[in-house]
């Protein structure tokens, strides 16, 4: 009877063998086309948008050069593809593009409805309100009665639903599906308030025609990981850009940055370092990668902390729940061995 299980298990474990052999179909297509497929924000300042001439920038548009960076080793191999909150999900389902680096906060049902997984948090951040100084308004307790600007599909309608009726407050919403039309909207004055990520208003607050005449109250009403998405079970692909997303992070504690990433690569006799660098161990290879897989990542975008700077620090963020934990921020990288 034994060998009969014996057998039984063998053949069980033989007929999964295909479908682990065959699994990751998005870093097949991503290696046979040669581009990483991004889905990105229309234009959110700090996140994704396009400059005058057409190059995108932004923390979100960074990760997907890194990601490319890694596996393709040229953070240009990238196609941005602009969507808005209601098509973004559609898009990564239809494989229309391959991931999603598109300031999309990660829930339960996102991660187990909709045939997606989120890869980590790459942002950390909370939703809030901004209004004209001249209406007085200085704190949410303030807002009864208020028309407010609103982007459907998001959790950003259903937090500020919540909120209001929690505290007994009624509002009009002004449902608006493309950033820059609910940003014109609000500019306008067709509604008194306008609600999304803190980080949003602070870029759409730049966008201002006088950024000094507008607010950002310093309530923050609930909590928004902003973070890269994937289709579930891609799992080659999606163990790709966790460990990007973690690598970046590694990268900034340990003080390689894009400017002397090659130097360390040559010289750092530190085991930490050296795994990063891919002078020891063989990390790369369980991901189907070659060890100098993170140092393309670094030269092409910089770490975490620098991508942050360089993307975030403009919008007069501060790190906060952004900086390493060492830091006594949130962010925090497993070891990368």
């Amino acid at each position: 009877m034994r060998t009969t299980w014996i057998k039984i298990a063998a053949i069980a474990a033989a007929a999964l063998l295909p479908a682990l052999a065959s699994a990751g179909p998005t870093l097949d297509t991503i290696k046979q086309k040669g581009v990483l497929r991004c889905g990105v924000n229309t234009g959110l300042l700090g996140f994704s948008a396009p400059d005058a001439q057409g190059k995108w920038t932004g923390i979100d548009a960074d990760f997907c050069k890194a990601v490319a960076a890694a596996i393709l080793g040229d953070a240009n191999k990238v196609q941005f593809v602009p969507t808005n909150a209601q098509n973004r999900f559609t898009a990564l389902q239809s494989g229309e593009v391959d991931m999603l680096s598109r300031n999309t906060t990660w829930t339960s049902s996102r991660d187990s409805t909709l045939g997606s997984v989120f890869a980590g948090t790459l942002f950390y951040d909370g939703q809030g309100f901004m209004v004209k100084k001249a209406s007085k308004i200085t704190k949410a307790s303030q807002l009864n009665g208020a028309t407010v600007c609103v982007q459907p599909g998001t959790t950003t309608e259903l937090n500020l639903s919540d909120y209001l009726r929690v505290k007994k407050m009624t509002f009009k919403p002004v449902v608006i599906a493309e950033l820059n039309q609910i940003e014109q909207a609000f500019f306008a004055g067709r509604c008194d308030v306008y609600t999304t990520d803190i980080s949003g208003l602070a870029s759409t607050r730049l966008k201002a025609p006088n950024k000094d005449d507008y607010l950002i109250l310093p309530d923050a009403i609930s909590k928004e990981p902003l973070g890269p998405m994937l289709r579930r079970g891609d799992w080659e692909f999606y163990t790709i850009v966790k460990w990007v997303l973690f690598g970046l992070l590694e990268a900034e504690e340990s003080g390689v940055t894009q400017a002397n990433v090659d130097k360390l690569k040559g010289e750092s006799k530190e085991p930490p370092i050296q795994r990063l660098v891919g002078t020891s161990g063989d990390v790369g290879k369980g991901m189907g990668l070659d060890n100098d897989w993170l140092v393309r990542a670094v030269k092409a975008v910089g770490n975490y902390g620098e991508m942050y700077t360089r993307n975030i620090g403009p919008l007069g963020i501060a790190r906060g729940q952004n900086a390493l934990w060492k830091d006594d921020g949130l962010m925090y990288a497993p070891p990368l061995r």
